[in-house]
């Protein structure tokens, strides 16, 4: 059973929609002691990452999820949520996040692009991954779909899938059993889809 984890801060349904689509049970969970009772986690996220580091704070999610990352089982972050994993952000002051994978979080510098794009990056956009469990069956480069307007900065030893917009970002993390997608694979359709099906089967 796959938790989707419940903190006022994520698209829970179309999560919840895309795995359905997958004949994939999952619950959505609120109660931070229920965690450690599920074989996967998902932690989705639409927002403000100091917004969402409150909410994980007062509802005791944020050390449930510390509890769950240290059990080895599989935990993935997607958008907001990827971006949660990490130590730190700078969007809308300085925030510490949840620092389960060393790297920060920065907006995009608009200086370094080449061409004048807009902020947020919106849209279809492609993925160079590397090897992983979660790209089984997919090519080397594939479209997803983003939404945001910060992204990780982060050893290249995490990073298992990278993207360009003006320069280029990870878009694709993982350390040890936790991953994390910038992009939002619920809204990736078939692509997005089977990295779900793959995350199933880890």
């Amino acid at each position: 059973m796959i938790a989707i984890i419940d903190y006022n801060m994520g698209n829970l349904r179309s999560v919840e929609n895309a795995f359905n689509k997958i004949g994939t049970e999952t619950k959505i969970v609120k109660d931070p002691e229920k965690l450690i009772n599920f074989d996967k986690v998902i932690l989705p996220g639409v927002g403000a990452f100091g917004d969402a580091m409150k909410h994980l704070q007062s509802s005791g999610m944020k050390e449930a999820i510390n509890n769950y990352a240290k059990s080895g089982k599989p935990m993935l972050g997607v958008c907001l949520g990827m971006q949660l994993l990490f130590e730190s952000s700078e969007e809308f002051g300085s925030h510490k996040g949840l620092g389960l994978i060393e790297g920060e979080v920065k907006a995009f510098d608009t200086s370094k692009f080449q061409i004048p794009l807009k902020v947020p990056h919106m849209g279809w956009n492609d993925i160079i991954v590397k090897e992983s469990p979660l790209f089984h069956g997919l090519p080397k480069n594939f479209y997803l779909y983003f939404v945001h307007s910060f992204h990780v900065v982060c050893d290249e030893k995490f990073v298992i899938g990278s993207t360009h917009y003006g320069y280029d970002f990870p878009s694709a993390v993982q350390k040890e059993n936790i991953y994390g997608f910038q992009p939002h694979p619920e809204k990736s359709h078939e692509n997005g889809l089977k990295i779900l099906q793959n995350f199933t089967e880890l």
